[in-house]
């Protein structure tokens, strides 16, 4: 069984140890199977009700399409909280290698550089999956149940932090890796990817506070 399964108690007290990992990459993931458990429920509180059934099928058939697909982000963001936590163990084993001799420091070094690839990976895919979610936020916040519109906000609010949360660790590990030309390909996305995620929030935020 997966580590955080079932257990959220499990995950806060890993989190609050001295242990480093889970860390801020695993926080990063959890926010957005927050936003993505919160788009759900939103949806779920506004199908089958009396202003729903005045919508077109064009977006009651959006409505059904973004169930299924919350259901599917809010586990591949919980399987993020997992990759986070093994990628950085990677990491502190390769740091961990024997460097007596000048091939175990070459070996010890490439392992590092693969591990640090590995480990950035992660929460950029954390960023690149929680950016994604912006199309349906947005289209929920327009349609969604406005009895429970604040939540839609809540959402958006949450993606931009595992945004912004996954930019730092993705950094973090950037700031290691030899590789120029991908470092700075990674950085400059990045970037955009703040950007316009601080926008889409704004926009979200937006029509939320004009439906309250």
């Amino acid at each position: 069984m997966k580590i955080y399964e079932n257990s959220i108690e499990k995950f806060l007290e890993d989190l609050s140890s001295s242990s480093p990992a889970p860390g801020g990459g695993a926080v990063a993931a959890l926010s957005g199977a927050l936003a993505a458990s919160l788009s759900s429920m939103v949806m779920n509180l506004t199908v089958n009700k009396k202003k729903f059934m005045e919508y077109s099928d064009d977006v009651k058939n959006k409505f059904n399409e973004y169930l299924i697909k919350c259901e599917e982000l809010r586990k591949e963001f919980k399987e993020y909280i997992e990759k986070d936590v093994e990628a950085f163990n990677l990491v502190m084993q390769a740091y961990k290698m024997p460097k007596e001799t000048e091939e175990e420091i070459k070996e010890r070094n490439r392992a590092i550089q693969r591990a640090l690839i590995e480990a950035y990976g992660v929460p950029y895919s954390v960023a690149e999956t929680a950016f994604s979610m912006f199309d349906m936020v947005d289209f929920i916040a327009e349609y969604g149940n406005k009895n429970a519109i604040t939540d839609v906000g809540v959402a958006a609010i949450q993606i931009f932090a595992a945004i912004e949360a996954a930019v730092l660790n993705v950094r973090i590990n950037l700031a290691s890796i030899d590789d120029i030309d991908l470092v700075s390909d990674v950085d400059m996305n990045c970037k955009r990817f703040l950007i316009e995620a601080a926008q889409r929030k704004e926009e979200i935020l937006k029509k939320v506070y004009q439906r309250i």
